[in-house]
């Protein structure tokens, strides 16, 4: 049975791409009368002023703090993480898994009713090709970093916790919002540091957040069918990675070159990087295994769970995405 109540929402990581622009979609809901919203800083281009939305900035990682929060709420939508290819476990642990168990120990006194979990694909990742993965596939043995294993661990934590949940695993959000993959590509080509890793034909599959919004509002109201699931969530078309990659920087006024790199050549100078950084101070490398794999291997997901069960259907094609992130690029991060 579908949850039909009037809802009280803590969203966390409201400050950021993903949390701005769910909270655009959850304040026309009818069925949403209030917003908690959580985070750190709020900036400027990713303020919602809305008569259901008050701002609670504050530290997950502080139980006090979470308790405070939670028991304002009917529901938990959880998507502040520390997102980065590079780091200590212990610093991932306490941002990814520690804010978690806060979250869950919160959502146990006061009786959540649901918990939506924006989890993470990079768990799938071995380095290799891979093709229409479902979230039945076997993991791999060994996790590619800190933050896709603290991640794991937090999805292990909400499904043993006994309340109602749904995870998601959104890949690679873009659109309006957007401060981390296309700013960071952007930034590489700035700096004349990107080049095509590979033979650039490989193909992969992007989100807009406009749909990843749209999965989190559908798994607040789903029944009784489609929660205690985990879904994998895209835009249901894969691309040609570099072909998107030099769309974006077109749009912007750049011409991307057409240099490539051998894979084999720049994943050894990345985990040569990574080594010499674990001997040293830690200090993320300019390359790591992890950046080198996702722009060098094709990568696609099989959405059919959620589209069966959850209800969804992207709305907002790649290149709908694009355009809208080149044009709040333009206005509000260009220097």
């Amino acid at each position: 049975m579908a949850l039909n109540i009037i809802m009280k929402i803590l969203l966390t990581g409201a400050t950021g791409g993903l949390g701005y622009r769910t909270l655009e979609q959850l304040i026309s809901n009818v069925q949403i009368e209030k917003i908690i919203a959580t985070g750190r800083i709020i900036r400027p281009t990713h303020f919602v002023e809305h008569s259901k939305v008050s701002y609670e900035l504050g530290e997950l990682e502080e139980e006090n703090f979470v308790s405070e929060l939670v028991k304002q709420v009917d529901c938990i939508v959880h998507a502040a993480a520390l997102s980065s290819p590079w780091g200590k476990y212990s610093a991932f642990e306490k941002a990814n898994l520690f804010t978690m168990k806060n979250l869950i120990k919160a959502a146990k006194k006061h009786h959540i009713k649901r918990f939506v979990y924006v989890s993470t694909p990079s768990l799938y990742f071995n380095g290799k090709d891979r093709f229409d993965v479902s979230e039945s596939d076997e993991l791999p043995k060994k996790f590619i970093n800190a933050y896709s294993k603290t991640k794991y661990e937090a999805e292990i934590e909400i499904e043993n916790s006994g309340i109602p949940f749904i995870i998601l695993r959104p890949r690679a959000l873009i659109g309006r919002g957007d401060t981390i993959i296309m700013p960071r590509l952007i930034r590489a080509f700035q700096e004349g540091k990107l080049k095509i890793i590979g033979d650039g034909k490989n193909i992969v599959d992007l989100t807009s957040l406009a749909n990843v919004a749209d999965a989190i509002e559908l798994s607040l109201f789903v029944g009784f069918e489609g929660i205690n699931q985990t879904y994998n969530i895209t835009n249901g078309q894969p691309v040609k990675l570099w072909e998107t990659i030099d769309k974006v920087l077109s749009l912007l006024g750049y011409r991307m070159s057409n240099q490539r790199v051998p894979y084999s050549i720049v994943k050894l100078v990345s985990q040569i990087m990574e080594l010499k950084a674990k001997l040293t101070n830690y200090a993320e490398p300019a390359l790591t295994t992890y950046g080198v794999g996702i722009l060098a291997k094709s990568f696609t997901m099989d959405i059919s769970k959620a589209q069966k069960l959850l209800g969804y259907t992207p709305k907002i094609s790649t290149n709908e995405a694009i355009e809208e992130f080149v044009n709040w690029y333009i206005q509000n991060e260009r220097s």
